[in-house]
This record gives C-alpha cells, sequence and structure tokens, in this order.
C-alpha cells in the first residue's frame, strides 16, 4: 500500500485531510455510512493501493481474488454524477462517478454507474450496473 500523508487534503475529492476522512475507512476504524462515501473510500484505495480496503468492501459474488494496479495510472479526481438511494435508510443504491486519471502522460477518464448492498452493517462494492444480475436481498432484512 502507497502512503498518503494524514494531512494532506482526501483523494476522494472531500474538504478533508486524507487521515480523517477515507484514511479512518481504510484503516477499519470506521465503516462508510452510504453507498457514496464507500464509493469514494474506494476511489482513495485505488488512489494509494490499498488492496486489502478494496477486497475487504467487494461483495463476496464479484470481488476478484486480486488487484493488479497499473504503477503507470495515477489517479486525478473524482467526480460524483448522481447517486441513487444508499443512504443511512436503505440496504442498495448506485453511484454514477467519473474518475479523471493520467496514464503515460496522457489524460483519461473511467465512468461507471456502480451498484452497492448494505450486508451486515457494512456497504459493499457490487460492480458496474450494467453487467450485474440481481442479489437477492440478505435474510433478517
Amino acid at each position: 500500500m502507497t502512503q498518503s500523508d494524514p494531512g494532506t487534503r482526501c483523494h476522494c475529492g472531500l474538504p478533508a485531510p486524507y487521515d480523517d476522512c477515507c484514511g479512518r475507512f481504510h484503516r477499519g476504524d470506521a465503516k462508510a455510512p452510504t453507498a457514496e462515501r464507500l464509493m469514494r473510500s474506494r476511489y482513495s484505495a485505488f488512489c494509494v493501493n490499498d488492496e486489502a480496503y478494496l477486497l475487504r468492501t467487494w461483495h463476496p459474488s464479484t470481488r476478484p481474488p486480486h488487484i493488479d494496479f497499473d504503477e503507470s495510472l495515477r489517479w486525478q479526481r473524482l467526480e460524483v454524477l448522481k447517486t441513487d438511494g444508499g443512504s443511512y435508510l436503505d440496504t442498495d443504491g448506485t453511484v454514477h462517478f467519473r474518475a479523471h486519471y493520467i496514464v503515460r502522460n496522457r489524460p483519461g477518464h473511467m465512468e461507471e454507474h456502480s451498484r452497492f448492498v448494505l450486508q451486515d452493517g457494512a456497504w459493499l462494492y457490487v460492480g458496474p450496473l450494467a453487467s450485474l444480475p440481481p442479489i437477492a436481498p440478505a435474510r433478517g432484512r
């Protein structure tokens, strides 16, 4: 994992230091309270190459065995375009975002409309909305 200076502004774009924002989720001191906050913290985890956090917050039905980070890619900024559900009262939600990067001195971006579910009190990333089968709700919800 690449370390981020605790006092620097968080990668996710919110106006807080990394340590107080996504850093606390990465360390396991807190859980992301909404789908959007989980998505932002996952973006930050990609910025600092935190594979453990990314795998821990990935739904088991779609989780890969490991993550291959592209060392030539540098994440630049995140735009949250739209959210639907995923709040404190929901058990699922979607976040449409655009993540900007530079790879081999060329700018680019990736855009995704992602699905998230609340399972055992924690938000989990399922994957891109267009390519996902439905997930049965967890028992006891």
